[in-house]
């Protein structure tokens, strides 16, 4: 299978009156869709050619897609968020899905988009065959706020913002201010999705790395241990909070061995 690529894969579609840029390839006919979640900073174009070695690999259809505000999708009203933004991530997720017509997905989420997957895997998993979750977090710990702490000194003090202007264009002020400033908020310190982790019944791989700089082991120990579905927790020592880019080769093998597995 080809790499996607804008010219022949990307396009915008509208939903809930937003419009959202998806790269969505669906030719492999009784098989399931892996749908790729980016984080907080991320896109489609930072995810690479991973969800396309993954889809090849795991013989699975592809969808990857930019958050409303996030790379080609349209920009944000504003970077103010209620604390239970991700709940609405996880609306539009299954919206997408339905305007996709996809009724099989695997859903692949890192760090906040791991957090949409495991909300949506819970209200809507009608449509949700497994969940690879990647770093995700289900309560705040004072490492992620440090870890965005130190990222809002880099955005102020280096060339992060014109790398990310590379691939949100003049997004990234509101998309950085969205990130940081709701995390960082005293109202969000509450905030904890650990309720919905009992509605997961389908089977879930948690990837996490033991040296994540933005959250510790216990974000999954615990949601492994409180899904109601089959749930595998793989560790991999000496990695941060992107596996899938600091250890491609053994995340990537994980992924498949759980893909493979589902039966």
């Amino acid at each position: 299978m080809p790499l996607m690529t804008p010219q022949n894969n990307g396009r915008l579609i509208t939903i809930n009156g937003q419009e959202l840029y998806i790269e969505f390839q669906n030719t492999r006919k009784n098989r399931p869709t892996l749908v790729f979640l980016h984080d907080s900073l991320g896109c489609t174009a930072l995810w690479r050619n991973f969800p396309q070695k993954l889809a090849e690999a795991a013989q699975c259809n592809v969808l990857v897609y930019d958050r409303l505000g996030y790379g080609k999708s349209a920009a944000m009203l504003t970077h103010e968020r209620p604390v239970r933004y991700l709940e609405t991530e996880a609306a539009v997720l299954d919206g997408l899905l339905a305007a996709l017509d996809i009724h099989e997905a695997l859903l692949f989420g890192h760090s906040d988009g791991g957090s949409i997957a495991l909300i949506t895997a819970s209200r809507y998993g009608q449509r949700i065959r497994a969940v690879i979750c990647e770093a995700a977090h289900i309560f705040v710990e004072e490492v992620t706020l440090q870890g965005i702490r130190e990222a809002m000194e880099a955005y102020k003090t280096t060339s992060l913002p014109e790398r990310l202007q590379k691939y949100h264009g003049d997004k990234v002020d509101t998309l950085f201010k969205a990130w940081t400033e709701t995390w960082t908020r005293d109202d969000f310190r509450e905030w904890n999705i650990e309720s919905f982790l009992s509605g997961i019944t389908c089977p879930l791989l948690f990837v996490q790395g033991e040296a994540d700089e933005y959250g510790t082991m216990e974000q999954a120990e615990k949601t492994v241990s409180q899904v109601s579905g089959k749930a595998l927790l793989y560790s991999i020592p000496e990695v941060g909070h992107t596996p899938h880019k600091e250890a491609p080769e053994l995340t990537l093998r994980a992924a498949k061995n759980f893909i493979d597995n589902l039966g």
